[in-house]
């Protein structure tokens, strides 16, 4: 089994206006979070958030990375996992939790053993999962889409009619600060998070998939009023600073996972830009 990781240091606004094409990739992309008998992640120092996935051909176990300094993955972390593959399995400790494509599970701190495993070997599980560091522990819980908290967002005249699908949110799930969810664009549609936002009283994470072979994303970042670009493939993620915009249109139409953790629990605590605002 190989559990890859590596880690991402904070970046100044100020510095980030200096970046070119390479190096905006290299500090915000991450490009490889799906291989199959692989769990790969980063640790980002924004708010000490992990955002990785796995893809179990074989068992694979979570287990903790050095930067923890912790006995196990889950010693002072929450974690939220969403499969956007195959069926497949968590077992947290000594319980189950079966999850099929956009199920969700939430698991708390505390939780020792976390093995990840597919129903078939040849269509696998794809694990995407993010992670925050928990000061108390909340019971471990299994969310589908039929639980989530539902908003019907956009339109098709601005191009961005999407539905929010909220699944790890305090309104759904207890957790110390980890917030999760998903956004299916209707057909027609490619913008999302349009208008986009600021929260600097909390970081995200995207995560791009159901994307067609061929097709791409631009996702959108950087201060309001001098942004940056970035064009993302299928089943890749992005860092988003609290002091940046998050904003994407793709060639075609797409879902993203939407992970966030930091100073509150307020899904709506932002602060809007106006399209005409945006440099």
């Amino acid at each position: 089994m190989a559990m890859n990781y590596e880690v991402r240091f904070s970046n100044h606004p100020e510095d980030a206006r200096h970046y070119g094409t390479e190096r905006l990739r290299k500090e915000f992309l991450l490009e490889k979070l799906m291989v199959p008998g692989e769990i790969n992640l980063v640790y980002s120092m924004n708010d000490r958030y992990i955002v990785g996935g796995a893809v179990p051909v074989t068992e694979l176990e979570m287990t903790t990375i050095d930067p923890l300094k912790s006995q196990y993955f889950c010693e002072r972390r929450e974690l939220g996992i969403i499969n956007v593959g195959g069926a497949g399995a968590i077992r947290v400790d000594d319980k189950n939790y079966d999850l099929d494509y956009k199920d969700a599970l939430y698991v708390g701190a505390g939780s020792k053993r976390i093995t990840m495993s597919s129903k078939e070997t040849g269509k696998p599980a794809h694990f995407y999962f993010n992670s925050a560091a928990a000061h108390r522990e909340y019971p471990c819980k299994r969310v589908t889409l039929s639980d989530a908290e539902v908003a019907e967002m956009g339109t098709p005249e601005q191009s961005n009619a999407r539905t929010i699908n909220k699944l790890l949110v305090h309104q759904v799930v207890k957790s110390c600060q980890l917030q999760m969810g998903m956004t299916e664009l209707k057909p027609g549609s490619v913008w999302n998070t349009m208008p986009p936002h600021l929260h600097d009283r909390r970081m995200e994470a995207y995560f791009y998939f159901d994307l067609p072979e061929g097709e791409a994303i631009c996702h959108f970042m950087g201060d309001p009023s001098e942004t940056r670009h970035i064009w993302m493939q299928n089943e890749q993620a992005v860092i988003s600073p609290p002091w940046s915009i998050h904003s994407a249109a793709g060639t075609s139409r797409y879902i993203f996972i939407w992970g966030m953790a930091g100073e509150n629990l307020d899904y709506g605590d932002m602060d809007m830009i106006r399209p005409d605002e945006i440099r």
